[in-house]
């Protein structure tokens, strides 16, 4: 599985690099602002590939000494380095897509970004064909980003296509609008990649749906009589979890101990890949939980 997404990894970098070439000579050729976005794009999509398999490594690589908890959190600071990346890219398009549009110079040979973008979308075609059936095999999430973000790459050839065309139709402003379009979009990208990655790195608790899901599979327990003080967070490709829960205290800790290491292994076989922290307290402790309708009652009810 794990060279399979290797391979789809590869597959990416190399299309990156093929649609790159291709892009550059069609920017040199047309001089069109479209086409320069679309090769920003594409330079960041080799860019954003290498980064992210190295941070993808790093973040796999198991604990040690000085990371207990893993290496997760590399995956989010090398999400935010590409932001940074997008984002002067963006702005340096902007501007360059501005001054065109305040000179009202026309493309030329548009024949040359046209039949680019075509092959560029076939090409891409094909890679988010290949990517779908290695996400179908691996499950991997890595290359589930990485097919989200090249799809959005066909609509971006498309809309290269259609600024060339009114553009060589004598529509004077049209290549540099789209530039302006397309440079906005890079930008809301940036923005919404940071927002995961911060998540990340801030330690956003799962979002309510994940955290109920999590709690109704520790309530088929019958042992447990409440769960409290939960607390979530995902790392890279890791979630970890703890939480207290109450027991009836006449339980020897072997007996305890038992139903801990049985809970534990439903909630993994639930949640692949979590780390689980149990806290058992005596039945009628007073920590007040933090959500009592989700993790209390709820386990009450069960």
């Amino acid at each position: 599985m794990t060279n399979l997404a290797r391979r789809a990894a590869i597959a990416s970098v190399c299309c990156a690099i093929l649609l790159g070439a291709l892009k550059a000579w069609a920017a040199i050729e047309t001089g069109s602002v479209a086409v320069l976005a679309s090769l920003a794009d594409s330079v960041l999509d080799l860019f954003a590939s290498l980064v992210t398999l190295g941070g993808v490594h790093w973040a796999a690589q198991p604990a040690d000494e000085n990371h207990r908890f893993g290496h997760g959190k590399a995956e989010a600071l090398a999400a935010l380095f590409q932001v940074v990346v997008i984002a002067i890219s963006a702005l340096a398009i902007l501007m360059r897509a501005i001054e065109r549009l305040q000179g009202g110079d026309v493309s030329a040979s548009p024949e040359a970004g046209i039949a680019v973008s075509m092959v560029a979308i076939v090409v891409t075609l094909a890679l988010t064909r290949y990517q779908q059936h290695v996400i179908a095999r691996t499950g991997s999430v890595a290359i589930g980003a990485d097919r989200i973000h090249y799809t959005s790459d066909l609509l971006l050839n498309g809309a290269v296509i259609v600024a060339l065309v009114l553009d060589a139709w004598g529509m004077v402003g049209a290549d540099p609008v789209f530039g302006i379009a397309i440079a906005f979009w890079l930008l809301f990208g940036a923005w919404r990649a940071s927002e995961a990655a911060i998540d990340q790195l801030m330690d956003k608790e799962w979002p309510e749906e994940k955290r109920r899901a999590f709690v109704e599979v520790a309530a088929r327990n019958p042992a447990l009589k409440s769960l409290h003080d939960l607390r979530t967070r995902s790392s890279g490709a890791a979630d970890f979890v703890q939480f207290h829960i109450s027991m009836n205290p006449a339980m020897t800790i072997q007996q305890a101990h038992d139903v801990v290491e049985a809970l534990e292994q439903e909630l993994g076989a639930a949640f692949p890949g979590t780390e689980i922290l149990i806290h058992v307290d005596p039945e009628g402790h007073c920590d007040v939980p933090e959500n009592p309708m989700i993790e209390a009652n709820l386990l009450k009810d069960n």
